[in-house]
């Protein structure tokens, strides 16, 4: 098979992860046979530099001709006094519209070789295998208006949440369509007791259940999910919730399995599947070579399976992973006090050796 994917490697430790990723992906197309097709573009603080813009139309027209997007991350620290629309994040944003990607899937999965990274107690983590399905194109980080207006010391700010019901439909059938592939549960979390959107959230999403009688639904209030998150992370199967809970969330949840570092996401809906590790650009780390690639990596499983369909060679690069941390390599956010951690570019290195004699 043709694999043709635009690469944007992005800000801070972007570049770092991506290419490692690419690494695994060619490995994968090495052993299956695929053909690769990579070409790379600018976005975020990268693409302002050189032309003003966070989402050049270049990159937009690129993306929208390949078959997959593989994002490394967006944000730059450098661009905080800018105005919105000439941050680095607004090209995200912008992005994920063009594609029409509004359905955010983040899995956050225990490996039982990491106990000793977990804050958790092993006992209450063990078994947790999570999917969190994130509305991406609604909510608070869309809706229109916003703005801060007003002089210094007297500006007041204006952010609108703001869901049609098609919106909420569209995105609850992805979570129960999934539920019926996993353990048939969905937890759909809202804030319905204040929130006239969260309102409307429960109430289609309630109608829609009826459409998926094996499904067991039930619905939480954002905070006290965030407590039961991390009480009862293993009872947790689909999570369906807005685009801000699922933000904040899904970060959480990486927290619960032991590092953000390790979560990947699929962004699809669209004709055009764009694929990222959670974990952001984290500048402070940016160049050092000791980022976690492995949400970039499983990123490239995800990315496999939603965008062509190719389930095996998923289920290697995943089992790569796990073998490579059940060997006890580790980056420096997973190593344990009296560990060495190893490398961005030696992790790596190490999932490809696995990918090419992994069996499943």
């Amino acid at each position: 098979m043709r694999l043709s994917l635009t690469v944007l490697g992005g800000d801070g430790i972007g570049p770092e992860v991506t290419l490692q990723a690419v690494l695994v992906l060619q490995a994968i197309a090495d052993r299956f046979g695929h053909q690769l097709e990579l070409q790379h573009k600018p976005i975020g603080g990268v693409a302002l530099i050189t032309g003003n813009d966070p989402l050049p139309s270049d990159t937009i027209q690129a993306c929208l001709k390949s078959s997959a997007v593989l994002l490394g991350a967006v944000g730059d620290p450098a661009f905080d006094h800018k105005p919105g629309h000439l941050r680095p994040e607004a090209g995200l944003l912008r992005l994920r519209r063009e594609l029409g990607a509004y359905a955010n899937l983040r899995p956050a999965v225990f490996f039982p070789a990491l106990e000793d990274c977990c804050p958790l107690r092993p006992e209450l983590v063990r078994g947790t295998d999570i999917m969190i399905v994130r509305e991406l194109l609604g909510g608070a980080y869309f809706g229109q208006p916003r703005s801060i207006e007003g002089a210094p010391g007297s500006r007041v700010a204006v952010n609108t949440m703001r869901y049609g019901e098609s919106e909420i439909e569209r995105i609850a059938r992805v979570a129960f369509d999934l539920a019926m592939k996993r353990r048939r549960k969905v937890l759909s979390v809202d804030k319905a007791n204040v929130l006239e959107c969260s309102r409307l959230w429960r109430d289609v999403v309630t109608r829609i259940a009826k459409d998926y009688p094996e499904v067991k639904l039930t619905h939480q209030y954002v905070d006290s999910a965030a407590m039961l998150l991390v009480q009862r992370p293993a009872d947790f199967d689909v999570v369906l919730t807005e685009n801000m809970f699922g933000d904040i969330l899904s970060d959480q949840a990486g927290g619960v399995v032991g590092s953000l570092g390790l979560l990947a996401s699929a962004s699809i809906g669209g004709p055009v599947g764009l694929y990222e590790p959670v974990h952001g650009s984290a500048p402070d780390i940016a160049g050092k070579n000791i980022a976690n690639p492995l949400g970039a990596i499983l990123s490239i499983a995800m990315l496999l399976r939603h965008s062509f369909s190719l389930d095996t060679e998923a289920a290697f690069v995943e089992r790569a992973v796990s073998n490579v941390l059940e060997s006890g390599a580790r980056t420096r956010d997973l190593v344990s006090k009296n560990a060495a951690p190893i490398s961005t570019s030696d992790m790596g290195d190490r999932v490809i050796r696995a990918v090419k004699t992994v069996e499943i």
